[in-house]
């Protein structure tokens, strides 16, 4: 097992550090373009792209960040839904109706028409595995004149909100000619994606026909760095100029001022495998409950840079607490030596030493634990497969569409994507579907919390922790975003002095 870097003796970080960041940011291919036209903004990100930038993956949201590629919509604070390519929308019971932007041309030259919305979206609604935001959702699309009419098998008020999630961009037909779907000069955002070398680096330059105002700073040079001490020393270093990710144990190594701290929509939870395995005995789920003391990890793992969970919603949706009630779950019982096995991920640096916490706790009320610690990329498969009788994971809830309902949908449904509990229950699927169903607003927000609370009673998962973005910005960087949805870092107002 890989031990998390803040356990390691000093002279192994210092080193496994400087081995990282060998030629970390050498001169990029598109440097000399930039000429006296402003410096490129150099990103050093944590997780490499899994599925090679496809937007029907989770590196949809890289490209999000790099505002490369768009929706149709985009989301406001509150989580509601504003313009981007599309300018109008309407509902007409299964149906809303949606006005394209005039105007907009693709990277590669190409017009944006309402054929390429239908095109983007119908490679999403069709593709397998469908993007989280459209779990659940049976979905079709059709050019209506300059507009589009997109119809789902139920009435939905949520198809704007959903319509938003950077799986849904719309890219140019070039995207889709391969065997898989290809964001490079297909995008419409500010800057062009140019070149991705692998799981390493991405070049993108400022696209000048751009239909919104023009970048300020002439690319983005991004580079790929799991490791989080490595990753935070590019910042101390001075060889980027904005840092996603930083590590708690790093951030108190950094200059004060230059360190964010936002609360925001991720849950540090422990999935149970409900399906098999001892976690199959909801006395023994209830067991691994009461074992867990999450204030000792927040004040140890995360020397107090988060925020001890009360249900799976935390601060960064306020409304949640006060709707917020007891919930009856299932007695513990003696858990008798079995043996579980918890997995989690090295990409997250807090992750492994929550992994080793919880064995501690959870050896001392019975269970026999054993830790099987890898990158994302080698074991999403095994944790999604129930492979594992628990395992730790950092999940954003609101991430895909503003709206807790998709998170919970694909989390926790009997049908969803991204069940690693493997959880089936009648209860939670019909509290599901009703928050799904609900109109946007009170009662929408007040059948969210019931499914919460029908998730919770199983003990599927046991919310630990609400994480806080900690985000790094050399002091000449500007109006680089901070956004609690990890959707936008880099925009056309970002540039540095």
């Amino acid at each position: 097992m890989r031990l998390p870097a803040r356990l390691l003796p000093l002279s192994a970080v210092t080193a496994a550090s400087t081995l990282l960041l060998t030629g970390c940011f050498s001169k990029s291919p598109s440097d000399d373009s930039a000429g006296g036209d402003g410096k490129r903004v150099r990103v050093a990100m944590m997780n490499p792209p899994r599925s090679g930038l496809s937007p029907l993956s989770d590196d949809a949201f890289k490209l999000s960040r790099w505002s490369t590629a768009e929706t149709l919509v985009t989301l406001d604070a509150d989580g509601d839904a504003e313009p981007a390519l599309a300018t109008k929308w309407q509902q007409n019971g299964r149906t809303w109706t949606i006005e394209i932007r005039d105007g907009v041309t693709f990277h590669d030259g190409t017009k944006l028409t309402a054929e390429s919305v239908v095109r983007s979206l119908t490679k999403a609604a069709t593709a397998s595995p469908k993007p989280r935001i459209l779990d659940g959702v049976d979905l079709t699309v059709k050019a209506d004149g300059d507009s589009v009419a997109v119809t789902t098998g139920t009435e939905d008020p949520l198809v704007p909100q959903r319509l938003s999630s950077p799986q849904l961009s719309i890219l140019a037909a070039k995207a889709y000619r391969g065997k898989t779907v290809s964001p490079v000069g297909a995008g419409t955002g500010p800057f062009e994606l140019t070149k991705v070398n692998g799981t390493s680096s991405a070049t993108l330059d400022r696209y000048d026909d751009y239909w919104g105002s023009a970048a300020k700073s002439p690319g983005i040079d991004v580079k790929f760095v799991p490791d989080g001490t490595a990753r935070a020393a590019t910042l101390r270093s001075g060889e980027a100029d904005v840092v996603e990710a930083v590590p708690v144990s790093q951030a108190a190594l950094l200059d004060k001022d230059l360190v964010t701290e936002v609360p925001m929509p991720r849950t540090n939870t422990l999935y149970l495998n409900t399906g098999s395995g001892p976690f199959k005995d909801a006395s023994l789920r209830a067991a691994a409950r009461e074992a867990l003391d999450t204030e000792s990890i927040v004040k140890g793992v995360y020397e107090g840079r988060a925020d001890i969970a009360k249900g799976l919603l935390g601060p960064a949706l306020p409304w949640a607490a006060d709707l917020r009630k007891p919930v009856e779950r299932a007695k513990s019982a003696d858990p008798k030596g079995k043996t579980i096995t918890i997995g989690t991920f090295t990409d997250r640096a807090e992750l492994p030493e929550v992994a080793q916490t919880l064995q501690q706790q959870l050896q001392r009320a019975g269970f026999k634990v054993k830790l099987d610690v890898r990158e994302y990329a080698n074991i999403e498969s095994d944790a999604l497969a129930g492979e594992f009788d628990a395992f730790v994971l950092s999940r954003a809830t609101v991430l895909d569409s503003g709206d807790p309902a998709a998170y919970l949908y694909s989390d926790f449904g009997s049908k969803g994507s991204f069940n690693i509990s493997q959880l089936s229950d009648k209860k939670v699927d019909a509290a599901l579907e009703k928050a799904a169903g609900t109109k946007t607003g009170d009662a929408r927000r007040q059948a969210v919390i019931d499914a919460e609370a029908a998730v919770l009673a199983t003990d599927a998962a046991i919310p630990m922790l609400h994480e806080r973005v900690i985000q790094g910005d050399a002091a000449g960087v500007v109006d680089v975003e901070h956004d609690p949805r990890e959707r936008a870092l880099i925009t056309a107002d970002t540039y540095v002095k």
